[in-house]
């Protein structure tokens, strides 16, 4: 990130503020959602994305994160705009209370090349710690942006499934998957 380009804070949303804020927060995270579905990223959704199936998506996660199943974590610009997102998923089955599953790792388009990704990445990182988690899991499309991103984060691929899912516009992707070890 350059001296001239905005502050990015990344925050978790605690509990509480997950309860009672959880309509504004829908909101914000939707519009990102949106935002990057609408460009192409395969993250479950398929276009047309209806703003009130984000909205909802949105709910639930806000509350397994007011159940701590999960972190949320948001990057802010400093006027408190949400434009990115990761989740940490932690409730796990009885014999995996070591490991997460990190989801939904979101940027919206017109804050990319900023530096906000590597921010998310170092910041779920320090949530998995602090949840106690040692062993992390991701998956990404093949071959795109995201895959070096996690590389360069230490992430280590453990392999690819061919025609794993759709991109939003119907179309087969591959999906690699990834581990770290904290």
């Amino acid at each position: 990130m350059n001296a001239s380009a905005p502050t990015i804070a990344v925050r978790r949303i605690n509990a509480d503020e997950a309860h009672t804020r959880a309509d504004a927060l829908a909101e914000a995270l939707a519009d990102v959602l949106l935002d990057c579905v609408e460009g192409g990223a395969s993250v479950s959704f398929m276009l047309p994305l209806p703003r009130a199936k984000a909205l909802d998506f949105w709910r639930g996660v806000l509350q397994g994160a007011a159940r701590k199943e999960r972190v949320l974590l948001v990057a802010e610009t400093a006027a408190g705009r949400i434009i990115g997102t990761v989740q940490l998923i932690t409730a796990q089955p009885d014999n995996q209370p070591h490991r997460a599953d990190v989801a939904k790792m979101l940027v919206h388009r017109d804050a990319r090349r900023r530096g906000v990704a590597a921010q998310l990445m170092a910041a779920v990182d320090q949530a998995a710690r602090e949840e106690g988690k040692t062993v992390l899991v991701l998956d990404t499309v093949t071959g795109g942006d995201a895959e070096r991103l996690y590389q360069r984060a230490g992430w280590q691929m453990v392999g690819m499934v061919p025609n794993f899912a759709l991109m939003p516009d119907g179309a087969l992707c591959g999906t690699t998957f990834f581990h770290k070890q904290l």
